[in-house]
């Protein structure tokens, strides 16, 4: 196995893992647990917050579960159709979950420095989703592959957060606000930047074969 396709497979088992993780919340009681922990007994009480907080976590759920499956070259060439199906229902998917999590966001635990964390991704993941979607109804595919990069990036914050926090308070038995405050910006600015890298590498590549088919 080449170290391209380990990455892949990687890629994808922790986008299924943590796509479905929304489902726990269906199944299972979680007051008093995981991040239900740190709520207000008001707020856990609240229609419209938990009305916000399910569409964000089953919506963000959707979008994480089919997202990764748009960045395989031979199933765009293949399934022309099925890729744009899908795509609509991402964008549909992200931009709920996005205005939804902004809302949460205003309630987030750990004060301002958490809703400016997480208000902050929110805007990015629904300004990207809607740069991707413009780029390809202008029939800009190379920069609507780039938007989605960068959107693809921070919908899979979701999958950053679930490493960092049990790292952070069960590994290093850091203090769970302090390190919430941190991860509410750690969990999707550097994801951006890797996306960054990744958008160059493209453009570098692309030049070079330009260059050596002339």
């Amino acid at each position: 196995m080449t170290r391209k396709t380990f990455a892949w497979i990687l890629f994808a088992l922790l986008a299924l893992s943590v796509g479905v993780y929304p489902t726990v919340y269906y199944i299972f009681d979680m007051h008093g647990q995981g991040l239900w922990a740190s709520k207000t007994k008001e707020l856990l009480e609240s229609t419209a917050w938990h009305t916000a907080f399910y569409t964000h976590i089953t919506f963000g759920g959707i979008a994480l579960l089919l997202g990764w499956t748009q960045f395989s070259q031979k199933l765009r060439d293949r399934y022309l159709n099925t890729h744009r199906t899908i795509g609509k229902i991402y964008v549909g998917s992200v931009t709920l979950s996005s205005l939804a999590g902004f809302y949460i966001a205003l309630f987030a635990s750990g004060g301002i420095t958490c809703t400016l964390g997480f208000g902050g991704l929110a805007i990015a993941w629904f300004f990207t989703v809607m740069m991707a979607y413009t780029r390809i109804l202008k029939r800009d595919i190379k920069q609507h592959e780039n938007w989605m990069i960068r959107n693809y990036a921070l919908t899979f914050a979701a999958v950053t957060l679930r490493i960092y926090l049990p790292l952070a308070t069960q590994l290093m038995h850091w203090d769970f606000t302090a390190s919430y405050r941190v991860i509410s910006w750690l969990c999707w600015v550097p994801n951006l930047i890797v996306a960054e890298m990744i958008i160059s590498k493209r453009a570098r590549t692309l030049a070079y074969s330009v260059r050596a088919s002339e």
